[in-house]
């Protein structure tokens, strides 16, 4: 194009100096035969200077056409295409620019639909994910990554060390030597998470990048632990009900056998061997129902029925306004959650008319949810207590299974939700149970 240019310049030139010469030679040696041959030769080179005008203007149109079109491609613009339809070479050429901008445009939109699809489904991960570049900026950060660190401020552009500043300390010294595995921080009093991280570095755009994918397995390791507790029930209650049955057919028949003997202690030695069967049967029988936890079938719960029904079978003071929204869950399973927390709440310690219950509208994250809260007026737990309050087989009374608030648990995360326990500063204990919304459609 720019060759075309000077072509056209120097032609312009010379067509500049054939003109003035047969006037310089005019003024100096006044030769009119002369001056009229030279202005003939003007006029040749005037006809000449149309021609090739007329000849170039076509091509200094494709040549603008084909300079705008690429300095477009340049920017990354693909849109555009060229107006010029000529059959010559240069047509040809722009024809083979508009198909080769149509392709990279087709190109270009499928690409910018991937990224917005990948980017959706980043930033509706549970898991949350960092990418620092070499510099230690972040460059990208999903949802869940936010909420981690920010509580939902932008991370973006942040340098990782002023982030990990505000960050709990484990969860810091877990990036910083970034090594693979498990770590475990205190989200709220007596309330841990367990998190996973994996570590990758790559080079992206000739620069080094780390990506830090958090995976978040408190409630995973929740369900294996309690996995392994339903197995050890299991195995402990087939053993003791293969001991039973021939216990309690040897109680019967040493009852026939003894009907016939004057000895009241036999009477009171059979009793009391029943009354222990009777007993161990029920321990049992209260562990496999722990064991063999139904899946629930959630159906809408109208709050103010269901607490109406509870304070027929315990009494409690009822706190606030219920919500407007029914919940969701399984109700038989619910009713006995709720029984055995009321049932902890009269055995405390705590006077009756300290009881209190309360159902509030409570997200956890972007999710709804209720929240429903016992509260007593004991003497609270200690720290060693809290910790394996909710495990199987755990009590601190003395004819207690350990089985109420296990089971609790156990119906709580089988609905997606969760219980936590705290210590009430005015005294007592405040269990609270977090049940999401419509979790099962």
């Amino acid at each position: 194009m720019r060759a075309f240019h000077s072509i056209k310049s120097k032609l312009q030139a010379i067509v500049v100096f054939v003109t003035a010469l047969p006037i310089i030679l005019l003024v100096c040696q006044q030769d009119w035969s002369f001056a009229l041959s030279v202005f003939a030769v003007i006029g040749s080179m005037f006809i000449i200077l149309i021609l090739t005008h007329m000849l170039y203007r076509p091509l200094d149109k494709g040549l603008s056409a084909l300079e705008s079109g690429l300095l477009n491609f340049k920017d990354g613009e693909f849109s555009t295409l060229l107006g010029y339809r000529a059959t010559d070479e240069l047509g040809v050429l722009c024809s083979l620019y508009n198909e080769t901008a149509q392709k990279l445009r087709k190109e270009k939109q499928w690409i910018y639909q991937r990224e917005l699809m990948l980017d959706k489904v980043l930033q509706s991960s549970p898991q949350a994910l960092l990418l620092v570049d070499d510099s230690q900026h972040l460059v990208y950060s999903n949802h869940t990554a936010r909420e981690l660190f920010l509580k939902g401020q932008r991370l973006e552009g942040s340098l990782l060390s002023d982030i990990l500043a505000t960050a709990p300390a484990s969860l810091a010294t877990a990036i910083e030597q970034g090594r693979d595995g498990l770590f475990s921080f205190e989200v709220a009093e007596n309330e841990a998470q367990t998190w996973h991280l994996s570590t990758g570095r790559f080079l992206l755009n000739n620069q080094y990048h780390y990506l830090y994918l958090f995976k978040h397995l408190t409630r995973e390791l929740s369900r294996q632990e309690v996995a392994v507790w339903k197995k050890v029930i299991r195995v402990i209650s087939h053993e003791l009900n293969n001991s039973l049955a021939p216990i309690s057919s040897m109680l019967h028949s040493g009852q026939l056998l003894a009907k016939n003997l004057d000895e009241p202690r036999l009477d009171r030695v059979f009793k009391t061997i029943g009354d222990r069967i009777s007993h161990l049967s029920e321990f049992i029988q209260g562990y496999g129902k722990f064991a063999k936890l139904p899946t629930p079938q959630p159906v809408s719960i109208n709050w103010q029925e269901l607490l109406i029904s509870l304070q027929s079978q315990w009494s409690f003071d009822l706190q606030g306004a219920l919500p407007q929204q029914n919940g969701y869950a399984d109700r038989a399973q619910l009713e006995q959650l709720l029984i055995n927390l009321l049932k902890n709440a009269h055995e405390s310690g705590s006077a009756p008319s300290d009881i209190q219950l309360q159902v509030e509208t409570a997200n956890e994250g972007s999710q709804q949810g209720h929240l429903i809260s016992v509260n007593d007026g004991g003497k609270g737990m200690s720290e060693t207590v809290m910790n394996n309050a909710l495990l199987p087989f755990y009590s601190t009374k003395s004819s207690g299974t350990g089985l109420g608030l296990a089971l609790c648990r156990e119906i709580a995360e089988a609905h997606q939700g969760k219980i936590s326990i705290f210590n009430r500063n005015e005294g007592g204990v405040s269990i609270k149970v977090w049940l999401p919304l419509m979790s099962y459609r």
